[in-house]
């Protein structure tokens, strides 16, 4: 009775500790990614909402914001969220991940390593200035952008509904 105990406790322990991992590890894989390789991310046939943020770990505002994008990704796990990094690349293991995972990020994060960044900001939104944070929030009908940071949730929501 005692040995069953044991391997019934040491199961759940083992999935807790598994599913932990796997949450906490979710941006273990980030892609670097050039302009030509980010830009399906930008695009959708969906009527779902998208949400594509360009943020780095150097931009106050930016990191500000970041806790009130994934709490609507928890709160809205079928809304597509993509944290584009343009941290460099060679930060990536010793400072972006460590970053992320200090913060709690789980939202997707790719990281955009593209050196020609007056081609590909006009590319975007020929009115974005190229200052960050900068959010891009669509469907398959309506595109907004955001040139600012996002004070709340509540202001996230706002902007939201105007693409429904």
């Amino acid at each position: 009775m005692y040995k069953n105990i044991l391997i019934v406790v040491s199961v759940l322990f083992l999935g807790f500790t598994t599913q932990s991992n796997s949450q906490n590890n979710k941006n273990t894989n980030i892609p670097v990614l050039n302009f030509e390789t980010l830009e399906p991310y930008l695009y959708t046939d969906s009527e779902e909402i998208h949400i594509v943020n360009f943020w780095a770990m150097w931009c106050a505002p930016c990191v500000k914001e970041l806790p009130i994008l994934e709490a609507y990704q928890k709160q809205h796990p079928n809304v597509k969220i993509t944290l584009v990094s343009l941290d460099f690349p060679d930060d990536l293991e010793t400072k972006v991940k460590p970053f992320l995972k200090r913060k709690g990020i789980t939202s997707n994060v790719v990281l955009l390593d593209d050196p020609d960044a007056n081609s590909w900001i006009d590319k975007i939104d020929p009115n974005w200035s190229g200052s960050i944070p900068f959010t891009i929030i669509f469907n398959n009908k309506k595109r907004t952008f955001h040139e600012r940071m996002f004070e709340s949730l509540e202001d996230l929501e706002n902007e939201i509904k105007k693409i429904n």
